[in-house]
């Protein structure tokens, strides 16, 4: 992954992640099974929808649309994922940290609304829905959350944070510097 812009002292910028294709914003010029075409000046996107982004009635040729995306080049040819919500999209991007976790379930899992609160509360309803993707797999989703619900509830120390501040330094996000060091304490 290309983190860019990197962390020059003379400008001061922070480091994000860039995407080569990171938010589209146009008009639906078709919709299928698992994706849509979205028109972009000119340019049709495929972007892959979940299939509850896909049953939203508004959903219809010609209508504006505006998602966040994901553009996963590790299969050739590189498909983009897109999202309605950011949160979608940040919840997306841990899934598919999961081994085993490929992109079209963390898709599928990722527009389960309150999925972080489900697996905290062992909601049992919200959690049918995640198993719809294979019991392994739901497993595995549900033990990484949960696992990283406990590691935010942990309290950090004077040296936890100055790890932290230390793997920032090097380009890492906050949030994942701070995952990686509560999970080695």
């Amino acid at each position: 992954m290309c983190t860019l812009p990197l962390k020059i002292e003379s400008f001061n910028l922070k480091c994000y992640r860039y995407y080569m294709i990171s938010y589209l914003s146009g008009k639906v010029l078709k919709k299928g099974e698992k994706s849509i075409i979205l028109n972009v000046s000119g340019v049709g996107y495929r972007v892959f929808l979940s299939s509850k982004r896909l049953s939203d009635s508004r959903l219809k040729p010609g209508a504006g649309l505006n998602v966040f995306c994901y553009t996963n080049s590790k299969k050739d040819p590189w498909e983009i994922y897109g999202f309605f919500l950011e949160q979608e999209l940040e919840l997306f991007e841990f899934l598919m940290k999961i081994s085993g976790v490929g992109p079209r379930a963390a898709l599928e899992a990722s527009a389960i609304t309150d999925l972080k609160n489900a697996v905290e509360n062992n909601d049992s309803v919200v959690l049918s829905e995640l198993f719809k993707l294979g019991n392994k797999k739901a497993q595995a989703i549900i033990f990484e959350l949960s696992r990283k619900i406990k590691n935010q509830s942990k309290k950090i120390s004077s040296d936890d944070e100055e790890a932290i501040m230390a793997l920032v330094k090097l380009g890492f996000k906050k949030a994942e510097a701070k995952d990686v060091v509560l999970s080695l304490t």
